[in-house]
């Protein structure tokens, strides 16, 4: 099978990645030269479909199946256009997107079928989060301790041409869930814990047993569950929650590839959301542990990092076995200052997985002469 991926930042990274492990082929098309998903690809071409419309299609039409792999709206429906009526495969469902892609229109959506989710601002008092409507992660996040704290926030997200949405901060365990729907039959997968760096970034997913019990993780399947539903997904979705005191508190909804989450839950279970996506197969998981987590290495220091910085990373490739890690996405080169990583291991139980962990940094600290290991976290949780 040959995949087409319209999109090379850290979501086409890691359609790619998981393409690679299903066997199939791809063919990444970005408009960006320094895109890091194309140095990983089978093959790419650096183009805009918006302008060169024609190539884009010849590209396609050699695919059985296209993934986007990007947020950039005219594209997407650009690209959902382009392949309508065509016999090429689609893993994208373009209505879906349209409610998960704008957090007041799947805000709206979740309190109408009573899917739990953070309090309304000034309701809700301080801290309180103001975060654009059409971005996702913590782009445009103003954490808000005050009324001015409040208007900054508006005034830079409208500085970004965007709606901002003002809601509590609930503070606990980042929680997500895949779920993937045919329009008929939802299933939802694995739940994985989102650890973030000092800036509100992840900076790594863990994927293991009882993350949350059994009671919350039943009901956070049923919750993706009712929304896919209501939505008619017919491809992907993620699904983000708060693990709070209170009860679980959903903050958003993304109906396209996940740029993270994925690559853990196939290190742990053995389950290939890609390979879900395409032909829904079913296939039951193991039950085992995994982590994906990035790092930059510069000035002396190994840096835990979020998604952010890793995206910096230049001409990446997949290496199995280096220090120790099982694999990692990295444009690591012997002796250089500044490199970075994304390391992905799994293990039997969780205790395991910390155990290599620590040796795959006690590994890295050593051979690259590194003086210092900083791992920093949010001020509040």
């Amino acid at each position: 099978m040959k995949l087409g991926i319209l999109g090379g930042a850290l979501q086409g990274t890691e359609a790619v990645y998981l393409a690679k492990k299903a066997g199939y082929e791809t063919f990444v098309i970005d408009r960006r030269k320094n895109a890091p998903a194309l140095s990983l690809a089978d093959g790419h071409a650096v183009l805009d479909p918006m302008e060169q419309e024609r190539e884009a299609m010849r590209i396609f039409s050699d695919c059985d199946a296209v993934m986007p792999a990007c947020e950039n709206l005219d594209v997407l429906l650009k690209l959902n256009d382009m392949l309508k009526g065509s016999d090429i495969q689609l893993l994208f469902d373009m209505s879906s997107y349209l409610v998960s892609s704008s957090k007041t229109a799947s805000n709206r959506m979740m309190e109408h079928i009573g899917v739990p989710i953070p309090k309304n601002w000034p309701e809700c008092g301080y801290p309180a989060i103001v975060k654009p409507s059409g971005q996702s992660g913590s782009v445009g996040v103003t954490l808000a301790y005050s009324e001015k704290d409040v208007r900054d926030g508006i005034e830079k997200i409208i500085g970004m041409g965007d709606e901002p949405v003002m809601q509590e901060f609930v503070s606990g365990k980042s929680v997500s869930i895949e779920i993937i729907g045919n329009g008929k039959e939802f299933k939802p997968f694995v739940t994985t814990e989102i650890i973030l760096d000092k800036k509100y970034d992840c900076k790594r997913v863990l994927c293991a047993p009882g993350i949350l019990n059994k009671e919350k993780d039943e009901e956070f399947k049923a919750i993706s569950e009712k929304m896919a539903e209501h939505m008619e997904l017919k491809a992907l979705m993620d699904v983000e929650a708060i693990d709070t005191v209170r009860g679980l508190r959903v903050l958003e909804i993304d109906a396209r590839i996940p740029s993270q989450t994925p690559a853990a839950v196939l290190a742990a279970t053995g389950i290939n959301l890609l390979e879900e996506t395409v032909s829904f197969t079913g296939r039951k998981a193991t039950n085992g542990a995994a982590s994906y987590e990035h790092f930059v290495i510069t000035g002396g220091e190994l840096i835990t990092c979020g998604e952010k910085e890793f995206a910096r990373v230049s001409q990446p490739r997949f290496v199995r076995g280096l220090f120790g890690s099982d694999e990692m996405i990295t444009d690591y080169e012997p002796g250089a200052g500044t490199w970075r990583c994304t390391m992905i291991n799994g293990a039997s139980s969780e205790k395991e997985l910390e155990k290599k962990r620590a040796r795959c940094i006690a590994s890295i600290m050593s051979e690259c002469k590194l003086k210092k290991f900083v791992d920093e976290s949010p001020e509040m949780i």
